[in-house]
């Protein structure tokens, strides 16, 4: 990467010597800049990344805390702005598994970002995120606050040694899929449940069609929390399944997203903020000034 940057340098200064001859290559010059000062950002983060499944793909839940539908709507918010940062960094998503809400949004939501160093630039994400706007379904145009958890776990590959699941220690239930779906979800027990008895840990996939995939999702996510238990046991911390598993409610946030009086996006683990237009941006992907200084924190406490 360094020797990129190096020559990225090298090309913008021979670039420099030709816009003092010819102003059209101005627009091309900035745009080259633009890309430079984004690549050095990105190698800056890379630095932060040396822990052993930084390179994982990421296994991300978003779970509906206290608030109700706004809640639930939150949930599809949050995911949407997800999907908007892997989309503007190159990474792909597949949903393993949604729960919709009883009048809009999602109870939860499980997907998986695939590319490289997913969970290693995510895994700051992990926590209790908070919403303050003016409800869009109170007639009465109240501001309302609302709760939704992230959990952001590795994905075990099946060639990772630490976790090995036994099948007698698994129950396996299917059922009939829930949501949209068409006519095919009353006629096929396509849904998988997989509960690990030994931790009573429950996981469930009904996203696909198929009921072969959605238990080899299923069995991904297992993967990853059981490997997940195992790292908190290690800590002495047996309760912490996810991270720092804390209540969805007041007191708890890592990050707050206020859309009203004003708009503001502030982390409360690292003091940053971002205000006005730039808080909107947020919701939109911009992420990578969050996670940059998250990571640093890791980093520190490591």
């Amino acid at each position: 990467m360094l020797k990129y940057l190096e020559n990225e340098v090298n090309t913008l200064e021979e670039m420099l010597d030709f816009l003092e001859e010819d102003e059209s290559l101005k627009p091309e010059f900035e745009e080259n800049i633009k890309q430079l000062e984004q690549d050095v950002e990105k190698a800056e983060i890379e630095t932060f990344l040396g822990d052993k499944h930084d390179s994982s793909n990421a296994i991300i839940t978003i779970h509906s805390g206290a608030g109700g539908t706004e809640a639930c709507d939150w949930v599809s918010m949050l995911f949407r702005m997800y999907s908007m940062w892997c989309d503007k960094n190159g990474y792909k998503i597949e949903i393993m598994d949604i729960q919709p809400g009883d009048e809009a949004g999602y109870k939860s939501v499980t997907f998986l970002v695939n590319g490289e160093r997913a969970y290693g630039y995510l895994k700051s994400e992990n926590g209790v995120h908070r919403l303050v706007r003016i409800s869009p379904f109170d007639a009465n145009k109240r501001r309302h606050t609302s709760f939704a958890s992230v959990s952001v776990l590795p994905e075990i590959k099946d060639d990772d040694v630490e976790v090995e699941i036994d099948p007698s220690e698994i129950r396996v239930d299917t059922y009939r899929a829930s949501g949209a779906g068409g006519q095919h979800v009353n006629k096929t027990d396509s849904a998988v449940r997989i509960t690990h008895i030994p931790t009573g840990i429950v996981v469930t996939c009904q996203n696909e069609r198929s009921q072969h995939k959605n238990k080899a999702y299923a069995m991904k996510i297992l993967k990853s929390k059981l490997y997940q238990l195992e790292q908190e046991k290690k800590k002495k911390e047996i309760e912490q399944l996810e991270g720092e598993k804390k209540k969805i409610e007041w007191g708890s946030q890592i990050r707050s997203y206020v859309l009203h009086p004003y708009k503001m996006v502030k982390d409360h683990r690292t003091g940053m903020e971002k205000k006005d237009m730039a808080a909107l941006a947020v919701l939109d992907g911009e992420l990578n000034d969050f996670i940059k200084e998250s990571l640093k924190i890791i980093r520190e406490e490591n």
